[in-house]
């Protein structure tokens, strides 16, 4: 039964017909701002795994410990910094 439903998702008629349903949902001005989206979505994945990479080093010292006598409020106010700096960065690189 599985082996029927990947060869009829697999024909290009099926295919087609998708491209022609989203085609429809999102009109044809709305289909590049996707695209781009779509585009930009997949290289900050694609980064977010080569920073995996690259950072697979154990921390040193145990980060549970480190994280204990710091305020609750240092670590929002800290996320809310780094949060705003990538926006920034992210609108510096739209402007380009």
């Amino acid at each position: 039964m599985n082996f029927v439903f990947l060869e009829v998702l697999g024909s290009p008629m099926i295919i087609v017909l998708v491209i022609a349903v989203i085609f429809l949902l999102f009109g044809g001005s709305k289909l590049p701002q996707l695209a781009k989206a779509l585009g930009q979505s997949k290289k900050a994945f694609k980064e977010g795994l080569d920073d995996l990479d690259h950072h697979d080093e154990k921390p040193k010292g145990d980060a549970r410990a480190k994280l204990d006598g710091v305020d609750d409020e240092a670590l929002f106010e800290e996320a809310r910094r780094r949060a705003q700096q990538m926006r920034a960065e992210e609108s510096k690189k739209l402007e380009r």
